[in-house]
C-alpha cells in the first residue's frame, strides 16, 4: 500500500476473543440493528446459532451470531475484565473504555469475540498512550505515532498475502514457529503485544492527541512502500534483522544497527556474544535512571527494571517441568541448552534442547521464549551456563529487537533528536511522506 488516500481508513480491532460471556456497560445512545438505542450495562452469552444480549433493564434479544452496536457522536463503550498481556509476566485484567462501534460475533466453537470498530487515527490515540508514557518526549510520541500509523498500514495493503505462522514436523525434531499477522480472521489487528497494544480512551492523555494530529496521515516509505515498521521495547545495544523473528527474507530498513552514538563490534561467536551481554556498553536504550524511565515508560512497564541485562536462573528438576508444560515435550533430565543460529544482536533463532529422553531443536526468537519461561523470557539474547544442578540465563534486551528501540528511541528524543532523525536511525534509508 502506497497510495494517497483521502480519509483514514477504519480499522478493526479485536479486544476479547474465545469469551464464555461478556458483560459491560454502553455509556451513551448505541445503535442495535432493527432494536434502535441501547445503553447502560448488558451482559452477552452464546445461545447458538446466536448470541443473547442482555441489558440491566431486563430486555434480552437473539438476534443472530453477530450484534453490531453502532456509537452515536460521544459514545463510549466498557468492556470488563480484559486481559492485558496475555501469557506475558506482566498479565492482569482491567476495564476498558473504547471509542467507536462495538461487534459481537459469535464463533464456530460457541465462543465470544468482541471487536472495536474506529478510524486509524482514534486507534493510534489509543496504541501510543498504552506502548508509551504520555508525557514521554514530544517529539519520540510523534515518531510512534508515524511508526504504528506505518505499520498498520503496510499489515492492510497485505492482508491477504502469505504472512501466517509456520510450524515445522514435530516427528522430524524440530519446529520453527512464527507468528504472523493474518492469522485474525474477523478483524484487522489484536489489542495485544502481539500486533499493537491498544487500551482505547482509558489511558490517553492530551500531549498524545497532539502528536497524532501534528502527524495527521504520515508514514515511512521505502521506495514506494509504506514500511513494515517494527518495534520493541529495547533492544540492548544492537537492533536484530527480520528473519530472526519471522520468515526468512530479507527487508533493506529493518537491518541490524548498533543502538548508540558510535558502531559496536559484530558478535561473531558465541565469545562474543558473551562478552557482549556481560558488558554495559554505551547504548541509547541502557537507561538505569528512575527519573528518566518514568518519563517514558507506563506504569506497568516500569515494574520491569532490569530490561538492559538481565539474568534467570533454574533448578534443574524445575526447567524441566517447564519445558514439559510449555512444549509438551518430556525432556527427560535435562543434560545442555546449546544455541545453534543467532541474529546479529546475540538473539537465537534455533536452539538446541538435550535431554535423557529427547533431543529438540526449537525455533523462532518467540517461541524460544516462551518455552523457557512460565510466561515469557525478555528476550532470546542470552547465553546459557550450568552449574551443579541448575541453569543460569545470562540475557540482553525485551523483545525481538527488530525495527525501533522504544526506550533508546526516548532517550534519543531527551537528547534533542527529532522524529525524523529518530526514524531515520533505526530504519535506514527511508523517508517520510503524508498520505492523507
Amino acid at each position: 500500500m502506497s497510495e494517497t488516500m483521502n480519509l483514514p481508513p477504519k480499522i478493526k480491532i479485536g479486544l476479547v476473543d474465545g469469551a464464555a460471556e461478556l458483560s459491560g456497560r454502553l455509556d451513551g445512545p448505541f445503535l442495535m440493528e432493527g432494536i434502535g438505542s441501547v445503553s447502560g450495562r448488558f451482559l452477552l452469552r452464546p445461545r447458538p446459532p446466536s448470541l443473547l444480549f442482555r441489558n440491566e433493564g431486563g430486555f434480552e434479544i437473539s438476534p443472530g451470531p453477530l450484534i453490531r452496536l453502532a456509537g452515536t457522536r460521544g459514545s463510549l463503550f466498557t468492556l470488563e475484565r480484559v486481559t492485558l498481556g496475555s501469557q506475558f509476566h506482566w498479565e492482569r485484567k482491567e476495564d476498558l473504555t473504547f471509542p467507536g462501534d462495538l461487534l459481537l460475533h459469535l464463533r464456530e466453537d460457541g465462543t465470544i469475540c468482541a471487536i472495536n470498530e474506529v478510524d486509524l487515527e482514534g486507534y493510534l490515540a489509543g496504541v501510543v498512550s498504552s506502548e508509551m508514557n504520555p508525557e514521554a518526549p514530544m517529539e519520540f510520541l510523534k515518531a510512534h505515532a508515524i511508526l504504528s500509523r506505518s505499520w498498520l498500514l503496510a499489515g492492510l495493503g497485505r492482508k491477504g498475502r502469505s504472512d501466517i505462522p509456520i510450524e515445522g514436523e514435530k516427528g522430524k525434531d524440530e519446529i520453527l514457529r512464527y507468528y504472523g499477522r493474518s492469522e485474525h480472521d474477523l478483524y484487522d489487528v489484536c489489542s495485544e503485544d502481539h500486533c499493537q497494544r491498544y487500551q482505547g480512551v482509558t489511558k490517553i492523555a492530551p500531549r498524545v492527541g497532539e502528536a497524532i494530529e501534528q502527524t495527521r496521515g504520515g508514514v515511512m516509505v521505502f521506495g514506494e512502500e509504506i514500511c513494515d515498521a517494527r518495534y520493541s521495547k529495547a533492544c540492548g545495544g544492537i537492533t536484530e534483522i527480520y528473519p530472526t523473528a519471522w520468515e526468512d527474507r530479507s527487508i533493506p530498513y529493518l537491518r541490524s544497527i548498533s543502538d548508540g552514538p558510535s558502531p559496536f563490534p559484530p558478535l561473531l561467536g558465541e565469545k562474543e556474544v558473551e562478552a557482549w551481554i556481560r558488558s554495559r556498553p554505551e547504548a541509547y536504550c541502557n537507561v538505569e535512571d528512575e527519573e528518566l524511565l518514568g518519563k517514558v515508560l507506563t506504569e506497568t512497564d516500569l515494574k520491569t527494571r532490569d530490561f538492559f541485562r538481565w539474568r534467570v536462573e533454574y533448578p534443574r528438576e524445575e526447567l524441566e517441568e517447564i519445558l514439559k508444560i510449555k512444549s509438551g515435550i518430556d525432556f527427560g533430565a535435562l543434560k545442555e541448552i546449546v544455541p545453534l543460529r543467532r541474529g546479529p544482536s546475540g538473539r537465537i533463532s534455533r536452539l538446541k534442547i538435550a535431554g535423557t529422553k529427547r533431543t529438540f531443536v526449537v525455533g523462532k526468537e518467540l517461541e524460544i521464549r516462551r518455552w523457557l519461561s512460565r510466561s515469557h523470557l525478555y528476550s532470546s539474547a542470552f547465553v546459557v551456563r550450568k552449574e551443579a544442578d541448575r541453569f543460569i540465563l545470562l540475557g540482553a534486551g525485551w523483545g525481538h529487537g527488530v525495527g525501533l528501540c522504544q526506550i533508546g528511541a526516548a532517550a534519543m528524543a531527551l537528547k534533542g533528536c527529532s522524529a525524523e532523525r529518530i526514524l531515520t536511525h533505526y530504519f535506514p534509508g527511508t523517508d517520510l511522506k503524508k498520505i492523507y
